[in-house]
C-alpha cells in the first residue's frame, strides 16, 4: 500500500517545488500599457501631465517596446521651480526633448544592465549607467524600483530627473555669460507696462485701469508698488472684487492706493517693524524673519523689480487700509449718561469767573428767598 502511494507523493512533491519556484507575478498589471501604468500607480502626476503636455500619450502607448526611466513626484520636486516652469512652458522644444531622454527603444531589464553601459535614448543622446554596491544609476539619478512590466515595455523608477547633455551644456553657457549692460532708466518700461508685460498681475491692471490711476503710475515718481498677483486677487472672499470695481473711484481707488508708498524701497533698505506711509494716507508694517519679509500679513514673494519710475515688490495677499478692514459701526447718538460731564477750570480765566459770579448771585436769591418765607410763616 505504501509502495503504491509513493509515485504519487513524489508527483505532488516535484509539483509544489516547481509552483513555488515560479516567479510572483509583479503588483502592476502587465496588460496595461505604460502611461496607463503610470497614471494606476499614482507615483507619476508630474511626469503624465508632462507626457500630455508635450503630446507623446499616443507614442507611449504604441507597440513599442519602450524601456521607460520614470521620474516620481518628488523627482521633479527638485527640480528648481524655474526650471521646471521653463519647461512647462516650452512643451514641443525643451519638454520633449527631456521627457524623450528618458526613453529607451526595447526593452531593458535591469538583468540587462552593467556598470558603464551606454544607451541611445529617444532623444538622441545617450544615458549611461553605473552599477556598484548594489546600487544601480542612470547617469546621476538613482534607480529605485526596477522592471515594473507593461503592455509595451517596461519602467524603471528614478529619484531624479536627468538631463540631456545639450540641455545642461546650453545652461552652463547661458550662465557664464557676462551680465547685460544696465538698460538706462529711460529706456526702462513703467511700473504699468512692467505689471502688463509681466503677466501675473491681470486683476491688478484692470483694477488700476478701472479707477483711474494709469496716468498717475506713469508718472516720474518715484514709486514702490507692492502688486498683489492674480492668485492673490483671487483669495478674496466671493464678490468682494466684482463690488470694488462697481465702485472704482471709493474703496477701490482707496486700496490701490494703499499698496503704493511714494519713493523707491528697495528690499534692502526694509527692517523689521518699520512704518511706511502710503499715498492712500495710512501706513503699512514690515516684519522681516528667517529670511522672509511681509508687508502687513502679506508675504512678500519677489523684489527689488525695478522700473523707469521706481519699484515692484510682488506680494501674495491683497492688503486693505485700516478703514477697509471692516464695516466702520454707526455714530451712536450719547445718551445723557453716556455724556462726558463739562469740567470746570480749577483755575482763573474769564470763563472761570463768569461761572463764580453767577454762583454767588444765585446763593444770595437763595438767601433773600428763604428770609422771606420765614417771615412770612412767623406768626403776628
Amino acid at each position: 500500500m505504501e509502495r503504491r502511494h509513493r509515485p504519487i507523493l513524489q508527483l505532488l512533491l516535484a509539483l509544489l517545488l516547481v509552483v513555488g519556484a515560479a516567479p510572483i507575478a509583479p503588483a502592476f498589471a502587465q496588460d496595461a500599457d505604460i502611461v496607463d501604468t503610470a497614471i494606476a500607480a499614482g507615483d507619476f502626476n508630474t511626469l503624465v501631465t508632462a507626457v500630455q503636455m508635450a503630446g507623446l500619450v499616443e507614442a507611449l502607448k504604441g507597440e513599442g517596446p519602450f524601456t521607460v526611466f520614470a521620474p516620481t513626484d518628488e523627482a521633479f520636486a527638485k527640480l528648481p521651480p524655474d526650471v521646471l516652469q521653463a519647461a512647462l512652458d516650452d512643451p514641443e522644444g525643451l519638454l520633449t526633448q527631456v521627457l524623450l531622454y528618458h526613453v529607451v527603444p526595447g526593452k531593458v531589464m535591469s538583468s540587462d544592465l552593467s556598470d558603464g553601459l551606454e544607451v541611445a535614448t529617444l532623444q538622441g543622446e545617450n544615458v549611461k549607467f553605473t552599477l556598484g554596491d548594489g546600487v544601480a544609476m542612470v547617469n546621476d539619478a538613482n534607480i529605485i524600483v526596477a522592471d515594473i512590466e507593461a503592455s509595451n515595455g517596461v519602467i524603471h523608477v528614478i529619484d531624479s530627473v536627468i538631463l540631456p547633455p545639450s540641455v545642461v551644456a546650453a545652461a552652463a553657457e547661458e550662465a557664464a555669460e557676462p551680465a547685460a549692460t544696465p538698460t538706462p532708466m529711460e529706456e526702462m518700461a513703467d511700473i504699468v507696462d512692467t505689471a502688463i508685460a509681466a503677466g501675473s498681475f491681470n486683476t491688478l491692471v484692470a483694477a488700476v485701469q478701472a479707477a483711474g490711476l494709469v496716468d498717475a503710475l506713469r508718472g516720474p515718481g518715484p514709486f514702490t508698488v507692492f502688486a498683489p498677483t492674480d492668485d492673490a486677487f483671487a483669495k478674496l472672499p466671493a464678490g468682494t472684487l466684482d463690488a470694488l470695481l462697481a465702485d472704482p473711484t471709493g474703496d477701490l481707488t482707496q486700496i490701490l492706493l494703499y499698496h503704493v508708498v511714494p519713493g523707491k524701497v528697495m528690499a534692502a533698505d526694509l527692517s523689521d517693524g518699520l512704518e511706511a506711509t502710503t499715498l492712500q494716507g495710512s501706513t503699512v508694517v514690515f516684519k522681516l524673519a528667517d529670511g522672509a519679509a511681509m508687508v502687513n500679513d502679506a508675504n512678500i514673494i519677489a523684489t527689488d523689480i525695478e522700473t523707469s519710475n521706481g519699484v515692484i515688490h510682488v506680494i501674495d495677499s491683497v492688503i486693505l487700509p485700516p478703514a477697509a478692514e471692516g464695516e466702520p459701526a454707526a455714530e451712536a447718538t450719547p445718551t445723557p449718561a453716556e455724556e462726558t460731564p463739562m469740567l470746570l477750570p480749577v483755575t482763573g480765566g474769564d470763563a472761570g469767573s463768569g461761572v463764580g459770579i453767577a454762583l454767588t448771585a444765585g446763593l444770595i436769591l437763595l438767601a433773600i428767598a428763604g428770609f422771606a418765607l420765614a417771615v412770612r410763616r412767623r406768626p403776628v
